[in-house]
């Protein structure tokens, strides 16, 4: 009995001292998840009382133009900033896992753009993009080359958002970096013995032995571009590219994340958006797990499997 008392005390106390997540789970995340699974199935526009119509709000978003504007531009950015990103930033942390002189003040440059808010980001960017006055352009004119109009030519809109991208990944350099000095360099003086290259090094050692750390950065890069916002929304806003559109010309920068914004917070359509957010979890979900079972194939542990 007496051990039977230690171990239910025991117990309320590991629950005592859980308590704040388990509340915070509860309030911050399961409640507004069922919340926003029932809101999908209803006609909510905040300032009246749900009306429960099914599937509708799916339905209407199969018939939505803007819809699927908005998917389109987001798997664009997706399919195209996600690796371009990883490329970028894994050669980035290649140079600077070298020893050279002024390493550390490299490797702080490079970090910094991270920290920085993304609103100053996207104000910086637009001001070097500027067709007239930018920086990028006015560098291109003294190259003899074309000077676009990057933020207004739809067809360069998503491209100018990719440029952008490469300025914030100072923080998956640093997790490559760190990744590449866990790499023994047993590895590469047995290889140098054999006669192998630093290429053939890289692609038989280092790529391998990182390979989990690929697989992880390439599931968030994935998640955090499905999900993309703050940039395109602030660009759109800041400037009259939104005239008598909500996602700059031709709706060209129109994310999945601005619509269902403009759909909730807009146009009041609070039954809408949660079906949205719904498509974009099942989305995000089927993409991880693809991604998850071709990792069998390329990602390896070290342990043997």
């Amino acid at each position: 009995m007496t051990h039977g008392g230690n171990a239910v005390k025991k117990n309320l106390t590991g629950l005592a001292f859980a308590s704040p997540w388990i509340v915070g789970f509860l309030v911050f995340t399961l409640y507004p998840l069922g919340a926003s699974f029932y809101y999908g199935l209803t006609d909510f526009n905040v300032f009246q009382s749900p009306k429960f119509v099914g599937l509708d709000n799916y339905s209407e978003l199969m018939r939505d133009d803007l819809f699927w504007k908005s998917v389109r531009n987001t798997l664009y950015l997706t399919v195209i900033s996600t690796p371009v990103n990883l490329i970028f930033s894994l050669l980035m942390a290649l140079l600077l896992n070298r020893r050279i002189r002024g390493l550390s003040w490299y490797r702080t440059v490079y970090y910094i753009p991270t920290i920085i808010p993304l609103a100053a980001t996207s104000l910086l960017w637009m001001w070097i993009m500027n067709a007239q006055y930018g920086l990028l352009n006015a560098m291109l004119g003294r190259l003899g080359l074309p000077q676009p109009n990057w933020l207004a030519d739809p067809a360069l809109t998503k491209a100018s958002l990719v440029l952008m991208g490469l300025w914030g990944v100072g923080n998956i350099i640093i997790i490559f970096l760190a990744s590449l000095q866990e790499v023994p360099r047993s590895l590469y003086e047995s290889a140098s013995i054999d006669g192998a290259g630093a290429f053939r090094s890289f692609l038989n050692i280092t790529l391998p032995t990182i390979s989990p750390i690929i697989l992880f950065q390439l599931i968030m890069q994935v998640i955090n571009n499905l999900q993309y916002f703050t940039q395109a929304y602030f660009i759109v806003s800041s400037t009259n590219l939104n005239a008598g559109t909500s996602g700059g010309p031709e709706n060209s920068m129109l994310m999945y994340a601005m619509y269902l914004y403009h759909n909730a917070f807009q146009y009041f359509k609070m039954g809408k958006a949660s079906a949205m957010a719904w498509i974009l979890f099942v989305i995000a979900g089927a993409i991880t797990w693809l991604i998850f079972r071709s990792s069998k194939r390329w990602v390896s542990y070290g342990g043997g499997d």
